[in-house]
């Protein structure tokens, strides 16, 4: 191994560590009971969905679980695909909520492309999604698609 690539491999492993942090302090910023900051506004939860998402190498798909404050009850990461799509399937997001008891949710995954531009394919999953939780009463506040550098939001553009 050479000098040059040790440091590289030393600087990447700095801010790993560094990521690794940003995201357990986001985590206990949004605990239930420690802390009663919200996801008031989708720039928080692009914030924190980009530190979770962004350096997939294949499509993940995640809900984030709230209470009726919108305070994070958990954040689950259900289905897991390839470099350009993953399989959502409504009846097991439903299962989840129940299972969490959540009063509304937020669903996110990432373009391992890096460009967050949702696919047609994108918005009809969420209108099923938002559909079969509507059936138990459980909103469905947003869906972001999360990109390297940017993230789009569903509910921004007025599509949820």
């Amino acid at each position: 191994m050479s000098i040059y690539t040790f440091k590289n491999q030393q600087h990447d492993n700095a801010q790993d560590s560094v990521i690794r942090e940003a995201i357990a302090i986001l985590e206990t910023r949004y605990i239930p009971g420690v802390n009663h900051e919200v996801f008031t506004s989708p720039q928080i939860v692009k914030d924190y969905l980009r530190l979770r998402m962004a350096a997939y190498e294949r499509e993940v798909f995640a809900v984030l679980l709230l209470d009726s404050q919108h305070r994070l009850i958990a954040y689950e990461e259900l289905f897991f695909g390839t470099i350009d799509a993953a399989s959502v399937y409504p009846r097991e997001v439903v299962k989840l909520v129940l299972h969490r008891n959540a009063a509304a949710a937020i669903f996110a995954h990432n373009h391992p492309s890096g460009i967050p531009e949702p696919s047609q394919a994108d918005k009809r999953i969420t209108e099923r999604l938002k559909t079969a939780l509507a059936t138990i009463d459980v909103a469905a506040l947003d869906h972001f698609v999360i990109g390297h550098h940017e993230v789009v939001s569903f509910a921004e553009r007025g599509w949820i």
